[in-house]
């Protein structure tokens, strides 16, 4: 297994950012420009055994993702597994959100499963992954920090 992790201290507290992830589905294009849609097929909102199908682009292509919650801690934590067959490659994930003295330490991770074969044969849609999740991470600090200027 190899874990991909991107961590950014944001200026606001760990419930925004959680309130933003709940309103995920309207919050999602302004993300990143390669998101397209976050639609919720079963269950509310961020809740276990909610199911979302998540559009984006990444390297050029759209990809269609499915992944259902199977972990939260309001305000702390979300896992996620992904549904087949984006579950052959990459099992999951999560979003922590850590309390600190200035803010909130924000953690997004990706779970692969061989770590080494895949990158070697998946080389370019993993540089183009690990480019994507530092740009999310980027963009959310922008998004969450751009009132308190």
């Amino acid at each position: 297994m190899q874990k991909l992790i991107d961590t950014k201290e944001i200026n606001t507290t760990p419930e925004n950012i959680f309130q933003w992830f709940i309103n995920i589905n309207k919050n999602y294009k302004s993300w990143h420009p390669e998101h397209i849609s976050w639609d919720w097929k079963n269950g509310k909102p961020f809740q276990i055994g909610s199911e979302a199908i998540v559009k984006e682009y990444m390297h050029g292509k759209v990809h269609s993702l499915k992944s259902i919650i199977t972990n939260i801690e309001k305000n702390k934590l979300i896992e996620y597994e992904f549904l087949f067959p984006i579950s052959i490659i990459v099992t999951g994930g999560s979003f922590i959100f850590s309390n600190t003295d200035s803010g909130c330490i924000f953690t997004a991770t990706l779970t692969f499963r061989s770590g080494k074969i895949l990158s070697k044969i998946f080389k370019k849609e993993m540089e183009a992954i690990i480019k994507h999740m530092k740009e999310e991470g980027e963009n959310l600090k922008k998004l969450l920090e751009k009132d308190k200027i």
